[in-house]
């Protein structure tokens, strides 16, 4: 298999028509991918660690397009609105790999037939059968707090990707394999952004300070590993989350103190809470817009 084969699906509509959302005319996301789950893996607990992957950009991508036509500049909305694709993209191969082991549940009851795996985990779950965390799923303040948090989030998951492109399971490393370029660009581009606001003017050096300060308590699970997690660690599949503190932890030390920002307090780990499904009260809303059409139309193609 060759790494690239997994995202050509999402490059070609049959017929030449046809748009991601909960429409039809893709190909199968997963086509010609080896989706055999590995020899001694649990498929649940497979399924359940690609929600998390795929939730945290499923949201951070809805977060993110709440700034088109807000974004300070109109380069910076396409920027954005850019971004926000990439991450949908790796949230569609990563719930069609949930899908594909058989983690569909309410979702499925509530769509119809019709309707493909990623889709029906995209829009018919609820709250709290969603298992990303408070770092992505947090409001977005202003702008400067918008690129902080990006930069955290870009730099975690990065850290994360590098180490599951050599994961036994082919899909994830495919995944991570293509993505790691991505996010690389997204964490480059978040921190020019606090570089430029950090150093800035005095109005826009303590925006920046605010929003970091705001941003890293919500790291307090980031690094805390579920049990889902740690089994698929020692078992060469996934990462634990722990193994990228260091990394993670230098990354944002460097680009603060470079920015002139005061690097806030490290926060004390707490146990998981929106990997199992714990979420804030913000969650409903952003899913109200995020799912609402589907919803309201689950047969509709175009």
């Amino acid at each position: 298999m060759h790494e690239e084969t997994v995202y050509e699906a999402l490059d070609h509509a049959s017929g030449g028509e046809g748009h991601w959302a909960f429409g039809t005319g893709f190909d199968e996301p997963l086509a010609g991918v080896d989706t055999t789950v590995p020899e001694g893996i649990d498929p649940a607990d497979l399924g359940e660690y690609c929600l998390m992957l795929g939730d945290d950009a499923l949201v951070l991508a809805q977060r993110l397009t709440q700034w088109i036509t807000a974004a300070p500049e109109l380069e910076e909305e396409v920027a954005v609105a850019n971004t926000a694709l990439d991450l949908l993209g790796q949230a569609r191969l990563l719930l069609a790999r949930a899908g594909s082991v058989g983690v569909l549940g309410r979702s499925r009851e509530k769509a119809t037939e019709s309707i493909p795996d990623e889709d029906a985990l995209a829009y018919f779950r609820d709250p709290d059968e969603f298992r990303h965390t408070d770092l992505v799923e947090a409001p977005n303040g202003d702008f400067a707090q918008t690129m902080v948090r990006l930069l955290v989030a870009a730099t975690v998951r990065l850290a994360v990707f590098h180490r599951l492109r050599e994961s036994r399971d082919p899909v994830l490393a495919a995944v991570a394999a293509k993505g790691v370029n991505e996010l690389a660009y997204h964490r480059d581009h978040a921190a020019r952004w606090v570089l430029r606001l950090g150093d800035g003017t005095e109005e826009s050096h303590r925006r920046t300070q605010a929003g970091a300060d705001a941003v890293w308590p919500l790291l307090d699970d980031v690094f805390t590993a579920t049990d889902v997690e740690a089994r698929l660690a020692r078992a060469g599949v996934a990462v634990d989350p722990a193994d990228v503190r260091d990394e993670v932890t230098d990354v944002l030390t460097q680009v603060l103190e470079r920015a002139t920002l005061r690097v806030p307090a490290e926060p004390a780990d707490a146990p998981p809470r929106g990997r199992r499904g714990q979420h804030t009260a913000e969650l409903p809303e952003l899913l109200a817009t995020l799912q609402g059409l589907a919803r309201r139309h689950p047969a509709a193609t175009w």
